[in-house]
């Protein structure tokens, strides 16, 4: 008989041999992480969008916008939990045997609570942080006009409150036999 997973603590990963309990090695991946998928529910339906995304470690919180009205806001005013993944993809791992195919990986789950920032300096801090994230090498004041009041009321900036966080990675020998990156990966 399986085990009840539903009854587990939420951040617990089923693969011992794969979790990564280091708190330093889960920053570090959601510093580098591009995009987070942000999962909310409303009304028993599950949703999950793509978001642009910054951990801050000294609020010990994620900071994330989107546009001042639509689905992600919306959910968030019926209910504030919320879970964030965000994932890396390593080399491609042929077998002999279909069922033993597999993929180098790196991943964090993110649980918390998350809300709209209606103070405008911790706004405009959440703002700037995702701009320095993305945009590392331009400047406010130098290379664009810094964050506005104007700017501030055409979107909504989030904290995602982190109460856990887990780990986990498959990563294998670099003479794995046959290991590949795939094609495809970071184009288009």
């Amino acid at each position: 008989m399986p085990n009840d997973y539903a009854a587990r603590p939420r951040a617990e990963v089923k693969r011992k041999d794969r979790a990564v309990d280091d708190d330093a090695w889960i920053a570090d991946l959601l510093a580098r992480a591009p995009i987070g998928y942000l999962a909310t529910v409303a009304d028993g339906q599950p949703f999950i969008n793509s978001n642009l995304f910054v951990y801050d470690p000294t609020r010990g919180a994620i900071y994330m916008h989107t546009a001042r009205y639509g689905r992600t806001r919306a959910n968030l005013d019926v209910a504030e939990r919320v879970c964030l993944s965000v994932s890396e993809m390593g080399r491609l791992l042929p077998a002999e045997v279909a069922l033993e195919f597999s993929v180098e990986y790196s991943g964090v789950a993110v649980f918390g609570s998350a809300r709209v920032i209606d103070d405008p300096e911790e706004a405009t801090h959440g703002l700037q942080i995702l701009l320095d994230k993305y945009f590392p090498h331009l400047r406010p004041g130098e290379h664009y006009r810094p964050i506005i009041a104007e700017e501030l009321a055409r979107t909504s900036v989030y904290r995602i409150d982190i109460e856990e966080w887990s780990g986990k990675r498959k990563a294998v020998a670099d003479d794995f036999p046959g290991a590949f990156r795939y094609p495809y990966a970071g184009e288009g």
